[in-house]
């Protein structure tokens, strides 16, 4: 009881990821009577609230106090008690065995660790007459549950995003052969076998968004130099329909277009008007403005609401993303591209202690609902970006 103070909760957080809610929803939680004594489901539709939830996590959303309560399940968690479990060793070979500690060993992974190796920008700005220029580097999605399936003899593969849509980054990929693993080796034996994927099989083979660096013109045309991705051309020009798109080759992790709003934030932020105001290309509006104190205000508008505690706390979570993609997140990689910051402190991620304030303005609307912490994020990146006075490199306060 002591220690329930806004910064009390803050630090004991330190030990924790919590992406999703940006810490503030978290904090406001602890902060409230006990649950006990709360009716957190009086009054609100949830089915209201779970299409929501699924309009900004981007796959289908439970929503309900057993959620709150850790119940909402994770595909690890869901395996069958007596399932084998399975892990890939570094060329990619799959290695069944009773229990996850005797998985990880047969699989010779050792503890990540931060390396003491530099940022790189892997794109230079294209040569121009810009009156802004933008140079991104690699950053981690940093989802909370590393990638995983179960399945049983002769059935389909579990996946479980309900408890969140790791911001596009299961979208295939690395999902996609973890889940094949699983209905392989569940043949294979027998049994039911849970696959999944160590911190740092996540950070090696799992997609990024991918690293960019454009000029502008003063009338809005420019160039956009990109890490060559399926689809990245066609995100950009979704809402900055005259930059000149080249994709180049790039040593480093596989990128993916399905990373939250890959390619047309950053194009969107580039052009911005100045009034800060940010279109998705979905429709909906997003504006933030960040106080002397650090505190960020937040307005959106993206349809009907649905449910305003849902909203909100997707918001709060694109606000924190934001803030961490322009002023802190990287991931070192050596020459080979090859990630070397393989630990969650190092990927930069904002911490509870250090996320101010934010408050959330939604504007219900009469059109039908879209996801709108996608355009949060665009416009709280931009918000950020014009605070530290438009810097040519993103992030922006980390010592590189």
């Amino acid at each position: 009881p002591a220690r329930r103070t806004d910064d009390g909760v803050r630090h004991a957080l330190l030990a924790h990821l919590c992406r999703c809610t940006g810490w503030q929803t978290v904090v406001d939680a602890a902060l409230e009577p006990p649950l006990a004594e709360a009716t957190p489901t009086a009054g609100r539709d949830l089915a209201a609230a779970a299409a929501r939830a699924t309009l900004e996590g981007g796959s289908p959303q439970q929503v309900g106090p057993a959620v709150a309560l850790g119940r909402g399940g994770f595909a690890a968690d869901d395996a069958p008690a007596d399932a084998l479990v399975a892990m890939p060793t570094a060329d990619g070979t799959w290695v069944v065995a009773d229990t996850l500690t005797e998985a990880r060993r047969a699989a010779g992974k050792v503890q990540g660790r931060r390396t003491t190796e530099s940022l790189t920008w892997p794109i230079e700005v294209p040569e121009g007459d810009w009156v802004r220029t933008l140079q991104t580097t690699w950053v981690e999605p940093g989802y909370l549950e590393p990638d995983a399936a179960w399945c049983a003899p002769g059935g389909k593969p579990v996946l479980s995003l309900t408890n969140g849509g790791a911001f596009g980054g299961k979208a295939g990929g690395a999902t996609a052969q973890v889940a094949a693993a699983a209905r392989r080796l569940a043949d294979e034996h027998g049994r039911p076998v849970v696959a999944q994927y160590s911190r740092e099989d996540v950070v090696r083979r799992g997609p990024k968004r991918p690293p960019l660096a454009a000029g502008i013109r003063a009338d809005g045309t420019g160039l956009v130099r990109v890490a060559r991705t399926e689809g990245i051309a066609a995100a950009i020009h979704a809402v900055a329909p005259g930059l000149v798109v080249e994709e180049v080759d790039v040593a480093g992790p596989p990128t993916s277009v399905s990373l939250r709003a890959a390619g047309w934030a950053e194009a969107a932020i580039l052009l911005a008007p100045g009034d800060g105001w940010v279109t998705a290309p979905n429709g909906a509006t997003a504006r933030a403005e960040i106080g002397e104190d650090g505190r960020v205000g937040v307005t959106v508008r993206c349809g009907q609401v649905l449910d305003a505690a849902v909203l909100r706390s997707y918001c709060i979570g694109a606000t924190h993303m934001a803030l961490g993609w322009v002023r802190s997140e990287g991931l070192a990689v050596d020459a080979d591209g090859v990630p070397l910051d393989l630990t969650i402190r190092s990927f930069g991620i904002l911490r509870a202690v250090d996320t101010p304030a934010i408050h959330v303005e939604m504007e219900d609307g009469d059109g039908p609902p879209v996801n709108g912490s996608d355009a949060v994020f665009a416009a709280v990146a931009l918000a950020a970006w014009r605070a530290a006075g438009f810097p040519p490199r993103w992030p922006t306060m980390r010592a590189v």
